[in-house]
């Protein structure tokens, strides 16, 4: 199975680099100076899982090098969703899979917009892992997971046929039944996590310590809760209480990439994460003050 990775951060980093170090064909696609550093000394990930260093490392930036591929591991930040869409099209084959483990709840539909939506399934990934510096994935912690699930027939087999690739290579890889509910469920823990820690510029343990901002994040896991619910995604009534029982089993050390990007002056993921609960909420005349203060607080800073 031949696999691409489109975008090399943290995500696609440290489970490309998992798949490579275990034999898999695999091809980085990344730009700029990480991509020199990867051709110059290989990539790196450093983690309490084990680390990897691939050297050489099969890395381009021009997919049109590669061809048609057999599944893409898709995990560029938000703002770049459709122009790396479109530059996928030279690796777009008849029965090409296009994984999406991007944040927010959109980024099925805006690629497939661009490729044809038959090529995109829906994907999650927990991790929290970052570039360190160019050609080196620092992960924190040791979780480390893959959830997809298909949104058409044909792409049962090629899901299939990676999973099996994905657990030879160590990593945890599961198989939703309900790949739409996955993703909202990992929105209304993200949407906060990114809001708050970016917010306070603080990592998530002093966070969930001090009880003023665990009842913020608190807060701010009901808004986003009740507006799946109000956008008819079935989230147990409990589920608020859910994410916060995951929020304490964090490393208190972990920060959102949204906090790492606020800390590094680039840009952020807001107007998908804060925002679109703003947005969506304000469609369905639901209240979200949380999110309003989190939106308006930082979108001076997004861009």
């Amino acid at each position: 199975m031949r696999v691409a990775v489109m975008g090399v951060g943290g995500v696609g980093g440290y489970f490309g680099g998992r798949l490579a170090a275990a034999g898999h064909d695999v091809v980085f696609i990344a730009r700029g100076r990480h991509l020199e550093a990867m051709r110059r000394d290989g990539l790196r990930v450093n983690s309490a899982n084990g680390d990897v260093h691939l050297h050489p490392v099969n890395a381009t930036a021009d997919p049109a090098e590669i061809g048609p591929v057999d599944l893409v591991l898709f995990a560029v930040k938000l703002w770049d969703t459709e122009s790396a869409a479109e530059a996928l099209k030279p690796m777009i084959g008849q029965d090409t899979v296009v994984v999406t483990f991007q944040n927010g709840v959109d980024s099925v539909e805006r690629i497939g917009s661009v490729i044809g939506p038959r090529h995109v399934a829906g994907g999650v990934c927990h991790i929290a892992a970052a570039i360190a510096r160019p050609g080196v994935i620092q992960h924190t912690g040791t979780l480390a997971r893959l959830f997809a699930g298909s949104l058409f027939p044909e792409q049962e087999r090629p899901l299939s046929d990676f999973a099996a690739l994905a657990r030879q290579a160590g990593i945890e890889f599961h198989m939703a039944d309900d790949i739409g509910r996955a993703i909202w469920e990992k929105f209304v823990f993200l949407a906060p996590f990114s809001g708050v820690t970016a917010l306070t510029r603080l990592p998530i343990g002093p966070i969930r310590t001090d009880p003023d901002t665990r009842s913020l994040f608190a807060d701010a896991v009901a808004e986003a809760v009740a507006l799946a619910h109000a956008s008819g995604v079935p989230l147990p009534a409990d589920q608020t209480t859910r994410v916060m029982a995951f929020v304490d089993g964090l490393p208190g050390e972990m920060k959102s990439s949204m906090l790492g990007d606020l800390e590094r002056g680039t840009r952020l993921e807001l107007p998908w994460l804060s925002g679109a609960v703003v947005q969506r909420a304000a469609a369905r005349s639901l209240a979200v003050p949380v999110h309003r203060v989190i939106y308006a607080a930082l979108k001076h800073h997004a861009a």
